[in-house]
């Protein structure tokens, strides 16, 4: 893996928030958690919480696949 999880995140993040699918807040997402994944390029969320924003999110199955790859179990 030659990205990292915020890469990864942010890449879907960013073009569903452009597109109008989800807001900031519909993803339940914790500010802290948020600033971390801008700061600290080493950053995973725990499986769980990749997991529920998947859901959150509305991501196919493919980009939750993307996304849970980084979950430590």
């Amino acid at each position: 893996m030659t990205e990292s999880f915020a890469i990864a995140f942010f890449r879907i993040y960013d073009r569903k928030i452009a597109s109008g699918e989800i807001t900031f807040s519909q993803t339940g997402m914790k500010k802290d958690d948020f600033t971390k994944l801008c700061t600290d390029s080493s950053y995973v969320l725990p499986r769980a919480e990749i997991e529920r924003l998947c859901k959150a999110m509305k991501l196919t199955e493919d980009e939750g696949e993307t996304l849970l790859r980084w979950a430590e179990d």
